[in-house]
């Protein structure tokens, strides 16, 4: 894919930039629109090949994984055999979603390592941290004692030809003495390193504005979490498109975000069920945001 560019102009600058840009929508190929698996994960956990073959057919050309373990590693299967059954469908696992708790709590290296051996015969082009356990971001030191781990985390990658990522929930967006964790970790991680996956739900839920961030963080925000808000429950998911979020807001700003990938996710609340859900999410995609 396209490589990281790097972002030279001053602010100002880039203000005058983004108002003499056009508003138009995401360039993107039409035909890559990713998916979360984490979506599917019942049927995954279940039968992986007939999964993904359903994947393809729903019309999503890029995936992301999730849940790599060094015991089970994905779903019962190394690897290369993920990646065989990937390429027979045509699907690509542009980024992952790996839980490194024990490094980012002490440094410990070996879920680290076992992570990007993984993403790099998946051919994949981010490795993507999730999640922070509750006891390692209670403070501003905390946040920068991550800051430091991902920096750390992203040198590594980088030498195995991979980027790192960090992936968002709403707890980043709390203020630790009048700063959030989510300012700290852009502030004190490498720019030219360390990239930002946006889930734009846990933005939007946690009172806050993508649009802004982009803004704020040019360029930072190469992947994004489409994944949209049910009408009458915030707390739960819906198909993309029949939920309250204004994606095509967000995808006018593509350019200043600095979007590379994007993966449609929902997490509950089907309709009917989860294979159909991903269809019509893909299907207004296509349609209306690309």
């Amino acid at each position: 894919m396209v490589t990281r560019r790097n972002f030279i102009i001053n602010t100002g600058l880039a203000a005058t930039a983004v108002l003499a840009m056009p508003s138009l929508a995401f360039t993107m190929d039409k035909k890559e629109i990713g998916l979360q698996l984490y979506t599917l994960r019942d049927e995954i956990s279940k039968d992986v090949k007939v999964t993904l073959e359903k994947v393809a057919a729903a019309g999503f050309t890029t995936v992301e994984t999730y849940g790599f373990s060094i015991k089970d590693q994905f779903w019962g299967l190394s690897p290369i055999e993920l990646k065989k059954i990937l390429d027979q469908n045509g699907l690509k696992a542009v980024s992952g979603h790996y839980n490194l708790g024990s490094f980012l709590a002490d440094g410990n290296t070996t879920e680290l390592k076992a992570a990007i051996e993984a993403a790099t015969i998946l051919k994949s082009d981010y490795l993507t941290i999730p999640w922070v356990d509750e006891p390692f971001r209670q403070n501003i030191s905390d946040y920068k004692v991550i800051a430091t781990r991902l920096n750390e985390a992203a040198k590594m990658c980088q030498k195995a030809g991979l980027k790192l990522a960090y992936h968002n929930h709403d707890f980043e967006f709390q203020k630790h003495d009048g700063v959030t964790g989510y300012e700290i970790l852009l502030k004190e991680t490498d720019k030219d390193l360390v990239y930002f996956e946006l889930d734009l739900y846990w933005v939007v839920r946690s009172g806050n504005d993508p649009v802004h961030l982009f803004a704020a963080n040019p360029g930072r925000f190469k992947m994004w979490h489409v994944k949209d808000m049910d009408k009458l429950n915030p707390a739960l998911n819906a198909e993309i498109g029949s939920g309250s979020i204004d994606f095509k807001t967000f995808f006018k700003q593509a350019k200043q975000s600095g979007l590379k990938h994007f993966f449609v996710e929902q997490e509950n609340n089907y309709n009917p069920d989860s294979f159909e859900s991903i269809k019509t999410s893909c299907a207004f995609i296509s349609k209306n945001l690309l």
